[in-house]
Order: C-alpha cells, then sequence, then structure tokens
C-alpha cells in the first residue's frame, strides 16, 4: 500500500494527463502558481569501521532513497502507444511551419526559439532554430535599433549557439557617465532579458559586469516592492520569471530537470501559443515514459550485480547517476547513451569510494595490477 500511495504522489505531481479520446488532446487548464524549490545540502562527517582485526574508514554515505520495487512499480507503458507518438509529429510539424512563417518578424521568432528551449522542446528544430540564428546574425542584428528587451534576448540567443556578437550593442543604453540610464528602471522585461544575457559574458567585458549588476539591484528591488505596488509587474507570468532567474539564471541551469516548471509558467503567459504549450506536456510526458523504462531496467541489472550488497561501504547511486546523464541527452533516440553512461558512472562511483575511504594501499595496488592486466 505504501509503495502505490508513493506512486500515485510521483505521477500525480511530474506529469500531464491528456484526454484519451484522441485525436483532440486537451491542454491541461491550471491556475496554481509555479512553486520555487530550494535545495539543502548536508556534510557528511567520516568514520571508522573495524572488520576483524583491520580499522577501515567509512563515509558514513546513507543508503538510497530510492526503493527498488518502488522503480518497478513506474506505469511507462502508456505513452509508448503509437497514438501519442503520431500527435507529438504532427504537432512538431505544426511549429516547424510557425517558424518557416516569413510573415513572423525576427522578434517573434525569436520568442519563440527562447519559449521552445526553456520548455525543453528545442531539440525537434536545431536545424531550424541555427538557420533562423545565422539569418538574424548575418542582417547585422547588432546595429539595429531596438528596445532594451529584444537586444538582450537577440544577443543572448545569438552568443549561446556560438555568434559572434560584441557587448558593445548595449552601450546605446548607457548615460554620459557610462551607467545604464535609471531609466531602464520601468522596463521589467527588458531587465529580465539583461540579466539573463548579462551572464553570458566572458573575460574583460566590463559593460555586461555592470549589466548584471544594474539588472540585479533594480529586479530585486521590484521584488521588495511587489507587496506595495501590485502593478509592478505587468502580469503574473512575468512576475514568477523573474523570481525564477533571481533563484539561479537561465545559463546557469541544468534545463530539462526545469522543463516541468516552466512548462506550468508558460500556461500563465498572456499571448501562450495551445500548439506550442501542447507539444510541451506530450513530449514531457513520452521522454519521461521512456526515461522511467530505462531506468527500471538499469534498477533490475543493479540488483543483479548485487554491488550494494556486496560493497555497502559505497555509496548507492544509481538513480542520481541516471539522472545526471538523462539531463544532457534527453532525446529518446539516446537511450543507449544515457544507459552505458548511468553504468559506467556507477562504477566509477564504486571504484572511486573504495579509494577515497574503505581500501588499504596493499588492496587498492593489487586492484590496479589486475585492471592494468585486463586492459
Amino acid at each position: 500500500m505504501a509503495i502505490a500511495s508513493k506512486k500515485k504522489q510521483l505521477i500525480a505531481s511530474n506529469h500531464f494527463p491528456f484526454d484519451k479520446n484522441l485525436p483532440s488532446f486537451n491542454c491541461l487548464s491550471s491556475s496554481k502558481k509555479p512553486e520555487l524549490c530550494r535545495f539543502k545540502c548536508k556534510a557528511q562527517v567520516g568514520g571508522r569501521i573495524t572488520i576483524g582485526s583491520l580499522e577501515r574508514r567509512s563515509g558514513n554515505y546513507k543508503p538510497s532513497s530510492w526503493d527498488y520495487d518502488f522503480i518497478q512499480s513506474l506505469s511507462t507503458h502508456e505513452y509508448e502507444d503509437e497514438r501519442y507518438l503520431k500527435r507529438a509529429s504532427e504537432l512538431v510539424e505544426h511549429v516547424k511551419m510557425m517558424l518557416d512563417d516569413e510573415t513572423m518578424g525576427d522578434v517573434e521568432k525569436l520568442e519563440l526559439i527562447d519559449d521552445l528551449e526553456r520548455l525543453g522542446i528545442c531539440y525537434h528544430f536545431e536545424d531550424k532554430i541555427n538557420e533562423i540564428l545565422k539569418q538574424i546574425h548575418g542582417q547585422g542584428w547588432s546595429k539595429r535599433e531596438m528596445d532594451l528587451g529584444t537586444t538582450a534576448l537577440g544577443f543572448r540567443l545569438l552568443r549561446k549557439h556560438g555568434f559572434s556578437i560584441s557587448q558593445e550593442l548595449f552601450n546605446r543604453f548607457k548615460n554620459e557617465k557610462g551607467e545604464f540610464d535609471t531609466s531602464l528602471g520601468c522596463d521589467t522585461k527588458g531587465l529580465l532579458q539583461l540579466y539573463e544575457a548579462s551572464f553570458l559574458l566572458m573575460r574583460g567585458e566590463d559593460t555586461l559586469e555592470l549589466a548584471r549588476e544594474f539588472s540585479t539591484k533594480c529586479l530585486k528591488q521590484k521584488i521588495e516592492n511587489e507587496g506595495i505596488d501590485r502593478g509592478i509587474f505587468m502580469d503574473e507570468h512575468l512576475s514568477i520569471l523573474v523570481r525564477k532567474a533571481l533563484e539561479l539564471p537561465l545559463h546557469w541551469r541544468v534545463l530539462r530537470p526545469n522543463t516541468r516548471w516552466f512548462i506550468n509558467a508558460y500556461e500563465l503567459k498572456q499571448n501562450m501559443n495551445p500548439i506550442v504549450l501542447e507539444l510541451a506536456k506530450l513530449d514531457f510526458n513520452i521522454v519521461q515514459a521512456t526515461q522511467q523504462g530505462e531506468l527500471k531496467q538499469l534498477s533490475r541489472w543493479w540488483e543483479q550485480t548485487r554491488l550494494s550488497q556486496k560493497m555497502p561501504f559505497a555509496r548507492d547511486r544509481l538513480v542520481e547517476c541516471y539522472f545526471w546523464a538523462a539531463s544532457g541527452m534527453y532525446d529518446i533516440k539516446n537511450g543507449y547513451a544515457r544507459t552505458m553512461n548511468t553504468k559506467i558512472n556507477a562504477f566509477i562511483t564504486v571504484i572511486d569510494d573504495m579509494f577515497d575511504v574503505y581500501a588499504t594501499l596493499e588492496e587498492l595496488q593489487l586492484f590496479y595490477n589486475v585492471i592494468q592486466r585486463y586492459a
């Protein structure tokens, strides 16, 4: 019963239910405000254990938080159904048509690309996105006269994708003292984009350092004054994006684990695109089901090795190793790479603890010699 209860809680909080009566998919409507999550880490103090007459060090590692039976109880078959994959393909084609739309301006395309990246579905459109950014860059983006938000958004996306673009395009927003004009403090959306762009600075780029200080100060003041003046933020969507950014900027985030949060936030956007939202939810569910299936297989493999029982001094961190692999390689086509990466990291973790904590120098020398002969 406890396992079933945990399962229901996990599924309820980490996937998006869909109307099973295809072909129409009803987008989830939610008024719940996305919550910010804060994580705390605690240092572990080492100790010593005695085995026979030999005293050994111990890392005092806690057992795995993930129960084997719980992982095996996860239901992963629903979104492997062909109808979901077919619907996802249809939605991908719809979004490609949006990106190909010649009537859509460059600013609108940049905003769409930004949304696709935040929602974790940009990997479906990598070639098209690079093509659009190359075209925008070739048209002299840095020489255009644009508002702060548009300038910063274009700068961030172009630099993120490897295009050469100078910090000097922000000089037009400075006053005669070389400081950012205080009048920019009224443009909350622009400040947010400037803040996010400033984290892509390179060594010696003083303008971006100044941009980070200026935008951070202004945004924090707006958060502090929000309780006094509810009109500071134009909409709730902008307010929660500012809070999320101040917690940790986009450039420092591993985006895939944050996709669930950004989907909830995107629903609150005034000009939200329902096709993009539906694709984001469906893709999230398909990818999650695929990865849960892989984790179940890896969990069975790890249980069969019995390393966690035979080497209890080492960290049992299979799920964490898989999370590491899946965060960067989340396309469902990369299943083999995720699996092998997880297995390698699980072995490395055990070997690392053996060398750093548990084994004697003589034992390590013997182990090293065995590895050398095997290699």
